[in-house]
């Protein structure tokens, strides 16, 4: 039975976005049993929006969290500018980095012996491992290191009394693979040992555990070992001197504004290097990624907006009589194409928000649904040892889910054109000619 509608009273013709209008383009949107099949692109094309919007806020967000995780573990645990020494060894180390605490910005300056050793325990051998010489107060200010000996699930032991003993501390991965628990020796093996008259004979010593450390980081718990300063100098034969000074600054971001200041506070000879060079390939292979699952992931939203172009077309041409019919009763071509426009819309606009819900709450609770689904798998879906993270981070850029949601939008807006337009073209009377 055809169904009939009244334009507004004394045959005027409705304004813009009028009450008539809006009720045309809901009509549109409800399925009946002969217009089935367009429902079912509809359905599609929201589910296709809604999916991509989801995607894209869930990548992009754990991206981000890898992105702030990764540095924020790296920079916690390495200074943000090293200072390297020019015109001679860092002997006065005592005295340069109390100098360097005074420029403008500057947060730490931490003298640091660094050498590599082979290491073992009471289960094999964990291989290589960097070994790092650190005064007891400098071990304890830098808080990636004294939280990770707090931390409720992992660490063990404390870092009181770190220079008095002849304890190290220890990474809990390195502690597992290696068998050892608080209070176990474990052995390091230099090939820089003592030089004698037959050449240079390896240095093997063994120290008690007596911290043990969780960062988060697999590479870092399960190859550091901390060790206090003047044994480490001991240990390496750097008597007397440190290899560098590990700067931690107020904005890691504006390095540069830091640097004359430090090296007119050293008052010597220095060539300083900071965190964006030491890990520019990473930064930059993180960016690039992060640019590309952005446009690839941007398809699926593209798609969808194909979507509600064929099953917009697909609706003109079905309701092709009733376009002729109300072009004759007044509707002006503007109107036609407002009330397409408003279908193809609205079908974008639910999709958007629909995933926008989606796309949040699964990022929100992104931890607990991968325990889900490891205990539906029956294994672990997430190996810290592979992923460098023990859990999959992440964070919510709101400027970026609000480009995400303009996006979508946007395209959803711009699929409605093309269809809208041919329905305002067409000619009433070649609709009606044949009917």
């Amino acid at each position: 039975m055809q169904e009939t509608v009244t334009i507004s009273d004394n045959n005027r013709a409705p304004t813009a976005f009028s009450p008539f209008e809006w009720m045309l383009a809901g009509r549109y949107l409800r399925a009946r049993r002969k217009e089935a099949f367009i429902s079912v692109i509809a359905g599609f094309s929201f589910l296709g929006i809604m999916l991509g919007v989801a995607t894209l806020i869930v990548v992009m967000s754990v991206m981000n969290g890898f992105r702030t995780e990764l540095l924020d573990r790296i920079l916690g645990l390495n200074g943000h500018i090293i200072v390297n020494p020019i015109d001679g060894p860092l002997s006065d180390y005592a005295e340069l980095s109390e100098k360097l605490k005074l420029a403008n910005g500057v947060e730490l300056a931490i003298p640091l012996v660094e050498g590599q050793a082979l290491v073992s325990g009471n289960v094999g051998s964990g291989g290589g491992a960097l070994i790092r010489g650190m005064r007891e107060a400098d071990i304890k200010s830098v808080n990636t290191i004294a939280d990770g000996v707090k931390d409720e699930r992992y660490g063990q032991g404390t870092l009181d009394g770190f220079d008095t003993g002849e304890g190290v501390a220890i990474g809990y991965r390195l502690a597992s693979n290696l068998g050892l628990a608080l209070g176990d020796e474990i052995t390091l093996i230099s090939p820089n040992g003592d030089v004698t008259a037959f050449g240079t004979t390896p240095r093997v010593k063994s120290y008690p555990v007596n911290a043990i450390f969780h960062l988060g980081m697999s590479e870092y718990d399960s190859s550091f070992v901390f060790m206090p300063l003047e044994e480490s100098q001991l240990y390496f034969n750097k008597e007397g001197r440190v290899d560098v000074i590990d700067i931690y600054v107020d904005d890691p971001d504006a390095i540069d504004e830091y640097r004359t200041g430090i090296e007119n506070a050293a008052g010597r000879l220095i060539f300083l290097s900071d965190w964006r060079n030491r890990n520019l390939s990473l930064t930059q292979a993180l960016d690039v990624e992060r640019n590309v699952m952005f446009m690839i992931l941007t398809l699926i939203v593209l798609v969808a907006a194909l979507n509600i172009i064929s099953g917009l077309i697909m609706l003109v041409k079905d309701k092709g009589h009733d376009i002729a019919i109300l072009r004759t009763m007044g509707i002006t071509r503007s109107a036609v194409m407002r009330v397409f426009m408003m279908t193809g819309s609205a079908i974008g606009f639910v999709g958007t928000i629909a995933g926008l819900i989606v796309g949040i709450v699964f990022t929100t609770y992104i931890q607990e649904i991968t325990r889900f689904v490891s205990w539906l798998a029956g294994r672990d879906v997430w190996d810290p040892t592979t992923r460098f993270l023990s859990e999959i981070p992440a964070r919510f850029d709101y400027w970026e889910i609000g480009s995400i949601v303009v996006m979508a939008l946007v395209i959803s807006f711009l699929a409605t054109i093309f269809p809208a337009w041919r329905a305002a073209s067409l000619d009433p009377v070649e609709a009606l000619r044949y009917e």
